[in-house]
């Protein structure tokens, strides 16, 4: 959440980036030049009309501030256990996060799912409130989450998945077009393993990073593919059993 002391901080970039001096803004203020940089200061306190009137020193409106202010917060890496919740609460909502997490535009998701653009926007308002996106007119958005999100391990929305998605997923043949399954089971030094999971993680990122990149192209000339990459310190039971 931007603080009013995020905001001063920017305005104190935008003056000094446009050339404004604190003597400018006192003159077009009315004020003295040290009420101005008293407000300006770390101690200082600066009421949001002022601000507002900063902004317009700038030729810039209040959102326009505040939006650049939300593009300069730290991504999450995990959402709390209660946003994971809320999101799994309802199928319609879990649909359209999903989708934001893979940032297909409103348009797309309207085209793809069984959904109106109310129940969209509704959608996409309570992603704005959970925390995960930053709802912007004309129902685009901006993820507030990092490349490295993840879901919670044991949280609601895995459960959900191993309840309802992973059988699903496995019970297909894996021989379709650019399809593959591959168990592989060995001991590796303590070492290697964590060099292991972030070449597989890299892997996920590139996945993501290409289809962001065709997004460009046309619907007919994509083909949804779901990656599931794993890793963990484990034996099988049938394995296990027969261990002395």
């Amino acid at each position: 959440m931007s603080t009013t002391a995020d905001l001063v901080s920017l305005l104190k970039t935008e003056l000094k980036t446009a050339g404004i001096t604190y003597a400018q803004v006192a003159q077009r203020l009315g004020m003295a030049e040290s009420s101005v940089k008293r407000m300006f200061s770390k101690s200082g306190d600066m009421p949001l009309s002022r601000i507002d009137e900063i902004c317009r020193v700038l030729n810039m409106d209040f959102a326009d501030l505040a939006r650049r202010v939300a593009d300069t917060q730290p991504l999450l890496l995990e959402l709390t256990l209660a946003q994971e919740k809320a999101v799994v609460a309802d199928r319609k909502l879990l649909t359209v996060a999903i989708c934001a997490l893979s940032q297909l535009p409103a348009e797309e998701i309207l085209a793809t799912y069984r959904l109106t653009e109310a129940e969209l926007v509704k959608a996409l308002t309570q992603l704005d409130r959970i925390g995960i996106i930053d709802l912007r007119p004309g129902n685009r958005y901006r993820l507030k989450v990092a490349k490295g999100f993840r879901w919670l391990p044991q949280g609601p929305v895995m459960s959900f998945f191993r309840k309802e998605v992973l059988h699903d997923y496995f019970a297909g043949g894996f021989d379709g077009e650019s399809e593959m399954l591959m168990v592989v089971h060995g001991e590796i030094g303590r070492g290697l393993a964590n060099s292991f999971r972030e070449r597989l993680m890299r892997i996920g990122q590139d996945f993501s990073n290409q289809h962001l990149a065709d997004q460009k192209l046309p619907p007919d000339q994509r083909r949804p593919y779901t990656i599931v990459i794993g890793m963990r310190s484990w034996l099988m039971a049938a394995l296990a059993e027969m261990q002395r």
